[in-house]
């Protein structure tokens, strides 16, 4: 959350992309835990002075599963599928040559069969360049929003109002009702600092505190080498003292190819490790211009 210096930001901290002055386009896709996959893109557009706009979608599917029941527990012969989606709007600026602000509006859709959630939330984001050399704050609040709840066909059922009642109607429509929950507020704390800096090394080590409101605070620990900006290293450890994670050591690297003057395609792997749940694997690119 303090480091924040791509694209990625929109997701991380949308403060740090009022500080960035190229165009870029990025897409990130991870292979999570139990064949789910995750996916991110979005596009930033620095406006001159006046701030930079950004739009992202961030999607999380499981793939289709064949639907069982109690009586037909070798499958019915139908599929179904579940899948989260959220559409944003960001905008990041500096309010002074220190600190900066952002803002990440957000449509979010969650379908599991026919049923379906919908919600708004917006993501709040500070990043500050402290009077230290290389030394970095950054601040966000993530998922501020509406509550969802779960609607759709399948929720209508067939309801006999009075079942002692001969000659009544017991084909009469009536319509379950599900319970609204909030979405995951989460409030972020970070520093980063780039303890070597000059022209052909780069070493940048970064923390964050994690406090959510549906589950145990932890913190994230990570640190990146670059060699003159084109050869990245990284190393990291996720949820450390979360009660109960299979989430750990992570590491990955990146290469940074320039192509045609200011043209500059980025791309990077990492890996997670989640225990007895074997791991997951991220790839990225990052194009700026």
């Amino acid at each position: 959350v303090a480091v924040a210096n791509d694209a990625s930001a929109m997701y991380w901290n949308p403060a740090g992309i009022g500080r960035l002055q190229a165009v870029e386009v990025i897409f990130v896709h991870t292979d999570w835990v139990a064949d789910i996959s995750f996916d991110y893109a979005g596009v930033i557009l620095p406006l001159s002075g006046m701030g930079t706009i950004g739009i992202n979608i961030t999607t999380l599917n499981m793939g289709e599963m064949e639907v069982r029941t109690v009586e037909r527990q070798d499958g019915t012969g139908e599929f179904f599928d579940a899948s989260d989606l959220a559409i944003g709007v960001s905008y990041g600026l500096n309010l002074t040559d220190r600190f900066s602000i952002g803002f990440n509006a957000k449509y979010i859709m969650q379908k599991i069969w026919k049923e379906s959630a919908q919600g708004f939330a917006l993501d709040i984001g500070t990043l500050y360049n402290t009077p230290i050399k290389g030394l970095r704050l950054g601040a966000a609040i993530t998922n501020f929003g509406t509550d969802m709840k779960m609607e759709g066909e399948d929720l209508l059922v067939y309801h006999d109002v009075d079942p002692n009642q001969l000659g009544n109607n017991d084909r009469i429509f009536a319509q379950l009702q599900t319970q609204s929950w909030s979405l995951p507020l989460n409030f972020q704390l970070g520093l980063a600092m780039d303890v070597i800096q000059d022209e052909l090394h780069r070493f940048t080590i970064a923390t964050d505190a994690i406090h959510p409101m549906d589950n145990s605070e932890s913190i994230h620990l990570g640190a990146e080498y670059a060699l003159q900006e084109n050869y990245f290293i990284r190393v990291g450890y996720r949820n450390l003292f979360m009660r109960d994670s299979e989430e750990g050591l992570t590491a990955g690297g990146g290469i940074n190819v320039g192509l045609l003057g200011n043209f500059h395609l980025y791309l990077d792997f990492a890996y997670a490790d989640f225990g007895r749940l074997e791991n997951a694997q991220r790839f990225s690119i990052n194009i700026r211009f």
